[in-house]
């Protein structure tokens, strides 16, 4: 009986000492059910002295691979983490790994 359960609980032991522990799959930042409307209108987000207007691409990124630098109207916003200021995109979550990109236009230039 001991032998049976002293293999038992080596069993268990060895069986548990595989378990990798998260890298990066599961998700740190919630993925919305719907892109809000400002954001499916073309409106920007307002941050730092910039407006920063939504584009028609996304770039496939791991939440351990952003920042979060706040959020605008309800939605929170990333910049990469290999970005430096002055930043050139940020991004909103709306998918598994898919962040959409924002480009800058300065707030005193009427052009886009």
């Amino acid at each position: 009986m001991k032998k049976f359960l002293l293999l038992a609980v080596c069993l268990v032991l060895s069986g548990c000492s595989s378990v990798e522990r998260n890298q990066g799959t599961m998700a740190k930042y919630s993925v919305p059910d719907e892109e809000a409307r400002w954001i499916q209108n073309g409106n920007p987000i307002d941050f730092e002295d910039r407006l920063w207007y939504p584009q028609d691409r996304f770039d496939v990124l791991l939440d351990s691979e952003v920042y979060y630098k706040g959020e605008y109207r309800g939605v929170p916003f990333f910049v990469e983490k290999v970005d430096i200021k002055p930043y050139n995109k940020i991004f909103t979550k709306f998918g598994r790994n898919k962040f959409r990109v924002y480009r800058p236009v300065n707030k005193n230039d009427q052009s886009l």
